[in-house]
C-alpha cells in the first residue's frame, strides 16, 4: 500500500452553518429519521465506511498524536466498529415501546406504555484527544435514536478531523448528517443556532460556555468534561499492581485521556515502594526510555504542551521519576513527584498529561477528606486496598465511575458520564440511544368507560370520599416510621385500599378497564 495522503483541513464557511442546521431541521420535521430500517441502514453504512478507511483513520491519529498503532486499534477504530455492531444488533428491541411498570390497579384500563421518540435536530462537539471515538461515539447514538445530526469535530487534530469527514460524507444521508469545521468563529455560529440537544466533549471551562449558550431556548446537554481523578492507595494494596495498573492510563496517549488518575493518595508507609515500583515498571514497558519509542504519544499542541511543563516548574514537589522534555517533538516524558501539599499544582491542576504526583497521607480516612476537598465529584475513582477499606471509600466519595484496584477502565457497553463538575448526562451502549430519546408516556382511555370516569367532572360535591375510597394507599409504615408488614389477604382483598368500602370503590374503578 502506498503512503496515504491526507487533504488539510478546510474550515465550513460561516455563513453556510445556518444553512446546514436548517437542512438537518427540515428533514427531521419530513419523518425521515423515525423509520427504524433507515437509521439501521445509516449505522450500517458508517460501519463500512470506518472500516474502508481503517488505515487512513491510524495515520491521522499518529500524524496529530503519535499514537501507537495498538492504541489506535483498541480505542478509536475497533472501539466504534464494535460500538455499531452492538446498537444495530440491539436497535429493534430498543426502539419498542415499554409496558408500563408499577402502575396501581386504578390506572390499568389506560394501557399506559412508554414510547422512545427523537428529540429532533441535535449538535455532537467533539474532542481532540480520542477524536473518532469520543466524536463518532456520541453520533451512533444520536443516529440510531432517529434524530438529525450536526457534528463538530475538534480542530486541533485536523487531520483526524479531515478523515470523519470523508467518513461521514461517504456514508450518511447529507440531508439528515452533516459536517462543520473550524474553530471559535465556527462553533459560535453553531451555538447561535437552536438545538434540540447538544452534547459536547472537552474542558470544564468551555463546557460552561455550552451551556450559557444552551441556556436561552432551554436547550438541554450533555457534558462529558474532564476530572481531577484520585487514586487512593492504602498500605495494605499491592505496590507493584498499583504501579503497573496506574502507570499505564498515564502512557495511553500520553495521559491525554479523561479518566486517567491525576493525582495519588498514598499511606506513607508504602509510597517508597510505590516509587520504586513506577521505576521498575517504566525500564520494564519502555527499556530505551519513552522518547522516541513507536509506543508513547506526543502532547496534541505547543498550548497544552507549556500548560503540562508549567506544572512541572511550578511544582514543590521533587521528581523522583523522569521529568525530560523536548518543545520541538511536545514529548513530555512520564513523570512521578511526590509532593507534600494538597495545594500543589500537581494536585489542584488537571494535567491531562503524563504527570503521577504522589502526596503521602497518614490514613484513608485523611485521603477521602482530601479527595473532597479537591474535587468532591471527579470522572474517576481508583481506590486500591482492602475490601473493607474499598467500601469505606465509595460510601465517603461521589464520581462518575469507580475502577476498584484500576484506573480508566470501562466496559464499552456500560453507561458513562460525569457527576457535578465532570459532566452531566452519560452514554456508551444502550445509554447512547437513551440519551438521544424522549421517554414519552403514552396513554389510552377507551370511550366505553366514560359512566366510570365521572367521578372527575363537576359538580364534585360529595366526590371527595369516594375519590380517596378510590384511589387511597395504605402505608406500609406507622406513626413512628417504622416499617410495618401489611396482610398481604387484606392486601389482596381491599385491592391495596385497606378496607372493604375502598376495596369496592377500587374495584368499581379496576372493573372498568377489563
Amino acid at each position: 500500500m502506498g503512503a496515504i495522503e491526507i487533504p488539510p483541513l478546510e474550515y465550513t464557511p460561516v455563513d453556510e452553518v445556518a444553512e446546514r442546521v436548517s437542512r438537518c431541521r427540515k428533514t427531521f420535521h419530513e419523518h425521515t429519521t423515525r423509520d427504524v430500517e433507515y437509521r439501521l441502514v445509516q449505522l450500517r453504512k458508517l460501519y463500512w465506511a470506518i472500516k474502508d478507511r481503517v488505515d487512513e483513520i491510524h495515520e491521522a491519529l499518529r500524524l496529530d498524536l503519535n499514537r501507537p498503532l495498538f492504541e489506535a486499534v483498541m480505542a478509536e477504530s475497533t472501539w466504534l466498529l464494535n460500538d455499531i455492531v452492538f446498537v444495530c444488533r440491539n436497535l429493534p428491541k430498543w426502539v419498542k415501546d415499554e409496558k408500563a411498570e408499577d402502575i396501581d390497579l386504578t390506572f390499568k384500563f389506560t394501557s399506559p406504555k412508554i414510547r422512545k421518540d427523537p428529540l429532533g435536530c441535535v449538535l455532537v462537539i467533539g474532542a481532540f484527544n480520542y477524536p473518532f471515538q469520543l466524536t463518532l461515539g456520541p453520533v451512533i447514538g444520536a443516529i440510531a435514536a432517529g434524530n438529525t445530526v450536526v457534528i463538530k469535530p475538534s480542530e486541533k487534530s485536523s487531520n483526524c478531523a479531515v478523515v470523519i469527514q470523508q467518513i461521514i460524507e461517504a456514508a450518511l444521508d447529507p440531508s439528515a448528517y452533516t459536517i462543520v469545521q473550524g474553530a471559535i468563529p465556527e462553533t459560535q455560529a453553531l451555538l447561535a443556532e437552536r438545538w434540540d440537544k447538544i452534547f459536547f466533549t472537552g474542558s470544564a471551562n468551555v463546557g460552561r460556555i455550552i451551556a450559557k449558550a444552551a441556556a436561552p431556548n432551554l436547550t438541554p446537554i450533555v457534558l462529558e468534561l474532564g476530572g481531577i481523578n484520585p487514586a487512593i492507595i492504602s498500605k495494605n494494596a499491592d505496590p507493584r499492581l498499583v504501579a503497573r495498573r496506574l502507570f499505564w492510563p498515564k502512557l495511553m496517549n500520553a495521559g491525554q485521556l479523561c479518566t486517567s488518575q491525576n493525582y495519588l493518595l498514598v499511606e506513607r508507609p508504602l509510597v517508597d515502594a510505590v516509587v520504586e515500583e513506577f521505576k521498575k515498571v517504566y525500564k520494564e514497558f519502555y527499556p530505551q526510555g519513552a522518547k522516541g519509542s513507536a509506543d508513547f504519544s506526543h502532547i496534541i499542541d505547543d498550548a497544552s504542551f507549556h500548560r503540562i511543563k508549567g506544572m512541572i516548574d511550578n511544582t514543590k514537589g521533587k521528581i523522583v521519576m523522569g521529568g525530560s522534555m523536548d518543545e520541538k517533538e511536545r514529548f513530555i516524558e512520564p513523570t512521578v513527584v511526590v509532593v507534600d501539599s494538597p495545594e500543589d499544582s500537581m494536585i489542584t491542576q488537571e494535567s491531562f498529561g503524563p504527570l503521577i504526583p504522589i502526596l503521602p497521607v497518614d490514613s484513608v480516612e485523611q485521603a477521602v477528606q482530601i479527595a473532597n476537598g479537591v474535587q468532591s465529584t471527579p470522572l474517576g475513582l481508583y481506590p486500591f486496598g482492602s475490601k473493607a477499606e474499598v467500601e469505606k471509600i465509595l460510601s465517603q466519595t461521589r464520581s462518575g465511575g469507580v475502577a476498584v484496584n484500576d484506573a480508566a477502565l470501562h466496559i464499552p457497553t456500560l453507561p458513562f458520564g460525569g457527576v457535578g463538575e465532570s459532566g452531566q448526562g452519560a452514554y456508551r451502549g444502550k445509554a447512547s440511544f437513551d440519551v438521544f430519546v424522549h421517554r414519552r408516556t403514552i396513554t389510552t382511555s377507551p370511550s366505553w368507560i366514560e359512566s366510570f370516569l365521572a367521578i372527575r367532572y363537576p359538580p364534585y360535591n360529595g366526590k371527595e370520599e369516594l375519590f380517596k375510597k378510590a384511589t387511597t394507599l395504605i402505608p406500609d409504615f406507622d406513626r413512628d416510621c417504622k416499617k410495618v408488614q401489611l396482610s398481604w389477604l387484606r392486601y389482596f382483598l381491599t385491592l391495596g385500599g385497606g378496607s372493604a368500602k375502598s376495596g369496592a370503590a377500587r374495584a368499581t374503578v379496576v372493573a372498568a378497564g377489563e
